[in-house]
């Protein structure tokens, strides 16, 4: 038996139109939209399949992305009901995802305390012109020490997103990230290019976010895993309410450790499947961990396609 790792993607693999093709032909996706709009009262279908702004408000497109992983995720189970996960992992709001496939909390629970957390994140920020930059072609010490410096002249900005080598996110105040991008440059990165974000995330700038989110999480999480959660924050499996609580509250403000999560599970999985929309993840693994195998479902036709190599 294959050992297989579930894992989500995060913020910024939204788009206009995901999960339509489940909407349209499940009525298991069709359930699970109408239960999360009434409890966050937002119509999905709305909020996902036609053109509007909202999508690119965190306190939106974070359950939008967590919903239509979980539709992803609840149609794989349907149809392999008998494979279990080795273990689950997620990039940033990801791990949510994660939480939820692992039986930890209801998905419908899991969109409330996500919306929450964005309107977290964005009032945190609320007050301060806040972003992020995705760097490209620089080594993590080198960015690490350009952020180390820039802390001691007074700037805020920190590593937040481990992407993959030679890829890597920084957070803080967006004047403080713009006026970093030439030294970045300096250093050796290829590209230095600040992202259309208002929310400065896992850094220091919402740590006021994390006692209102903590009781938050104290209130849904339960003891209930059907297998351990790579912590993004330490790399390393959790499986009790008590770290689910501590470990995701800490991510708020703590840099998101992907590239160092793959390599750390690499040996002790065969595949990863990706759920949700996008191949975001599976692009980042190759790279990362050249031998192991990342299969995605995004629509009806990727699931059988997966269905099929994994469950026959």
């Amino acid at each position: 038996m294959k050992k297989i790792a579930m894992i989500f993607a995060g913020q910024g693999s939204q788009a206009i139109g995901m999960g339509k093709d489940f909407y349209e032909n499940s009525e298991i996706a069709k359930d699970m939209f109408q239960k999360a709009g009434q409890r966050i009262g937002v119509d999905f279908k709305e909020l996902i399949f036609e053109e509007n702004d909202m999508l690119g408000q965190t306190a939106y497109t974070q359950p939008a992305i967590l919903l239509v992983q979980m539709v992803a995720y609840r149609l794989f189970k349907e149809a392999c009901p008998d494979i279990k996960a080795e273990l689950f992992l997620g990039h940033s709001l990801g791990e949510f995802s994660a939480l939820c496939a692992s039986g930890a909390i209801d998905y419908v629970d899991a969109v409330e305390l996500v919306h929450r957390r964005g309107q977290l994140m964005q009032d945190a920020c609320s007050d301060i012109e806040a972003g992020m930059m995705a760097l490209v072609g620089l080594d993590d010490e080198s960015i690490e020490k350009v952020c180390l410096d820039a802390q001691v002249d007074g700037k805020k900005v920190w590593p937040a997103n481990y992407n993959q080598d030679g890829q890597l996110v920084v957070a803080g105040l967006k004047a403080d990230l713009s006026s970093l991008e030439q030294t970045f440059k300096d250093a050796g990165a290829k590209k230095a290019i600040l992202l259309n974000m208002s929310v400065a995330s896992h850094c220091e700038l919402l740590s006021s976010a994390q006692i209102p989110f903590e009781s938050l999480m104290e209130s849904m999480i339960e003891d209930s895993f059907e297998a351990p959660i790579i912590s993004n924050v330490t790399t390393t499996p959790y499986n009790t309410k008590t770290e689910a609580v501590s470990l995701l509250k800490d991510q708020l403000v703590k840099p998101v450790k992907y590239k160092q999560s793959i390599v750390a599970i690499s040996n002790d999985v065969d595949i990863a499947i990706e759920f949700g929309n996008g191949v975001t993840l599976k692009g980042l693994n190759r790279r990362i961990a050249k031998d192991m195998t990342t299969l995605n479902i995004s629509d009806n036709e990727s699931l059988a396609k997966v269905v099929e190599e994994v469950c026959s």
